[in-house]
């Protein structure tokens, strides 16, 4: 059966029997700057950093570029992150997936 996620949002009764279903999904909210819209991803879907990113770039007709700890994202314009729970914006890839 195959997962619901992306645009559009799904209402929060629909979500919730996704869930009883199976298993608490982890759902982010993502966008692009300058992007006037945000997307819902699952990140239960993922196997890591390599796939979501590959989503992320089909998602947005983007190239994101191969991830370097000393350079960050070489080959592009772009480069992800994220607010953590503390509210500290951190690059993608700096945090192992786990």
């Amino acid at each position: 059966r195959a997962k619901i996620v992306g645009w559009p949002p799904i209402r929060s009764y629909r979500k919730n029997s996704l869930q009883e279903n199976d298993g608490a999904g982890i759902y982010v909210k993502v966008s692009m700057d300058g992007a006037p819209y945000l997307r819902k991803i699952d990140l239960k879907v993922y196997g890591g950093y390599t796939q979501l990113l590959k989503a992320l770039e089909n998602m947005f007709k983007l190239t994101i570029g191969e991830y370097s700890e000393k350079e960050g994202y070489k080959g592009s314009d772009y480069a992800p992150t994220y607010e953590d729970k503390d509210g500290d914006w951190m690059l993608v890839g700096d945090v192992p997936w786990e």
